[in-house]
């Protein structure tokens, strides 16, 4: 299977080495800078002569490709991934999906039209403390869902924001929640029942003076099932990032993942009691390098899969757009002042520039 990456930044080697391990043969990779591309070569082990293009038009027309992963600054993502699906080619795009709904929309219909794939980067959903997790809400071990929090506590300074001048902008990216938050906010709303009533929320700038977007989020939300969800997420935390913490309470269980990419489970408590909380706690700890967690292998088995079995991704563009609708109701809150009814129809990053 065919396979190039268009955007060589911060996070494109996770893709790669995702590629790699699952055998695709990686034909091409894609950078407005040049030295991007040569540097990705280097850190990933790629052949030298592998091509280089600038412009990702010429590659998709002049390679045969048949999954591409975009992983670009997050304003370009939607035109990128049109472009894309028109020619047929299967996407990963990284999250989020797009920055308005419309755009999201779009890229879902399109899709659907040309019988593409698509999954949304949400690979932490991927993590096996997830999974776990994601196994214990399916098989109704929690009972009733009472209430789930997120917590993003991380550190993002101004040596961040100076490596790349899109980021903390409305136009390309948005502030803590939809670059930073994103991964978490997407996990509770998956696990809480997806659909959401009402968001209440406040954003603010306390400390990232030279960013356009917010540097912490604080919102309440209303789940149609009756729980509710609480959402914490800055960039604010001295001196380096802190946590990742999902919570899911409900009436028969009390689980808690943690560390720094929700990849520990901290607590695990059932009034089932079918298995050992201490084993599960160890059998279900990971120790990534970074943030980004192991997902990306995972994430890109399961595509793979999907693209030869003709299903949907376990992470489709659905699910990015539920994510990004998410954030935007937060957005959309904090600007107005007042609660803010889901399902949203319309509503971008760029409804909220001048906020601060």
């Amino acid at each position: 299977m065919n396979y190039a990456i268009i955007g060589c930044g911060r996070i494109s080697p996770n893709h790669i080495i995702a590629a790699k391990e699952n055998e695709l043969n990686i034909v091409a990779l894609c950078d407005v800078l040049p030295e991007a591309m040569e540097n990705k070569i280097k850190k990933c082990d790629l052949p030298a002569d592998i091509k280089q293009y600038t412009d990702y038009n010429e590659m998709i027309v002049k390679e045969k490709l048949d999954l591409v992963a975009i992983a670009t600054e997050s304003g370009k993502h939607a035109q990128i991934a049109l472009d894309c699906i028109e020619k047929g080619i299967n996407l990963i795009i990284e999250k989020p999906i797009a920055l308005s709904l419309e755009d999201a929309d779009a890229i879902t219909a399109l899709a659907e039209e040309r019988g593409v794939k698509v999954c949304a980067c949400h690979q932490n959903r991927f993590n096996k403390s997830i999974q776990k997790i994601r196994e214990a809400i399916e098989n109704n071990r929690f009972g009733k869902l009472l209430h789930g929090t997120a917590h993003i506590r991380w550190n993002r300074g101004p040596e961040y924001y100076e490596q790349a001048p899109w980021r903390g902008t409305w136009e390309q990216d948005g502030g803590a929640l939809m670059n930073q938050c994103i991964h978490n906010i997407d996990l509770l709303r998956w696990m809480m029942g997806d659909e959401i009533t009402e968001v209440y929320a406040y954003t603010d700038r306390l400390q990232h003076d030279y960013i356009e977007a917010e540097d912490l989020g604080i919102a309440l939300i209303k789940f149609t099932n009756g729980a509710y969800g609480i959402i914490e997420g800055t960039t604010n935390i001295y001196p380096a990032n802190l946590e990742e913490t999902l919570y899911i309470f409900g009436e028969k269980g009390t689980v808690k993942a943690g560390g720094h990419s929700v990849n520990i489970i901290e607590e695990w408590l059932f009034a089932d009691k079918k298995d050992d909380p201490n084993a599960v706690k160890t059998e279900y700890h990971e120790n990534p390098p970074n943030i980004y967690g192991f997902g990306h292998t995972p994430l890109y088995a399961d595509v793979i899969d999907a693209i030869k079995n003709n299903r949907r991704p376990y992470i489709d563009a659905e699910a990015g757009r539920r994510a990004l609708e998410l954030v935007l109701a937060i957005y959309k809150s904090a600007a107005e002042g007042q609660a803010v009814r889901l399902p949203l129809k319309s509503c971008s990053t760029m409804d909220f520039k001048g906020r601060f």
